[in-house]
């Protein structure tokens, strides 16, 4: 089977595991959710059936399997509040704790992310304020089966996810990409392995509000 006309979104739902391909690639799949894998690969000058072939020979186990469409709105909120804003808040915490670990400690050398645990809690700032605007304004509108003023709250949430896309692609600028070397310490790893895990959740994050809560008021 190819998946190079599947649309990003539907692959990054669909098939098990799909999600931390996508990041190996660095494709943040969230706002390009239309795409198809091909266009982005041809965009993005990647090679479309390697990743094919990597998507094919997944493991089903690693996949978290929600059949988001049969949720009530109700439902897929709290899912995000739980899954998401939750974990968020809690991840981006200890991000700052080991990025401010790292940057003490190995400030004199070359790939030092210097500077990394002041954008972290930026992004902890912003995302705090986006998230609350959420919850306190946009999902009680959602949880209203009539809601004629949803969509002004809609898209300034949008908009705001593209600047948290934005602010991830600082996170890889200011990494390397995410790339460890050899000699790097415990701390370091930890840091980056966590980065690792709150890119490819906050991808799905936006993907679910942008592509499927957020569509059922169109």
């Amino acid at each position: 089977m190819s998946f190079s006309q599947w649309p990003l979104g539907q692959i990054a739902t669909q098939i098990p595991g799909a999600i931390e391909v996508l990041f190996k690639h660095k494709i943040n799949f969230c706002l390009l959710a239309q795409k198809t894998l091909k266009e982005i690969a041809q965009e993005a000058k990647l090679n479309d059936t390697d990743i094919c072939e990597e998507l094919q020979n997944l493991s089903v186990q690693e996949h978290e399997s929600i059949n988001y469409d049969t949720l009530t709105n109700p439902e897929l909120i709290d899912h995000i509040l739980i899954r998401y804003h939750q974990v968020h808040r809690a991840q981006l915490s200890e991000l700052i704790e080991l990025a401010q670990r790292v940057e003490l400690v190995h400030i004199e050398e070359s790939l030092c992310p210097t500077g990394l645990a002041r954008h972290l809690y930026q992004m902890k700032v912003d995302l705090e304020q986006h998230m609350m605007k959420e919850e306190n304004i946009l999902f009680p509108i959602l949880c209203n089966e009539f809601a004629p003023t949803v969509q002004g709250p809609i898209s300034v949430m949008m908009e705001e996810h593209v600047d948290h896309m934005q602010d991830i692609e600082t996170i890889y600028e200011m990494t390397n990409n995410l790339t460890i070397h050899e000699d790097a310490c415990g701390s370091w790893k930890a840091l980056y392995a966590d980065l690792k895990k709150f890119i490819t959740d906050i991808n799905m994050h936006i993907y679910i509000e942008n592509e499927i809560l957020f569509k059922r008021t169109a």
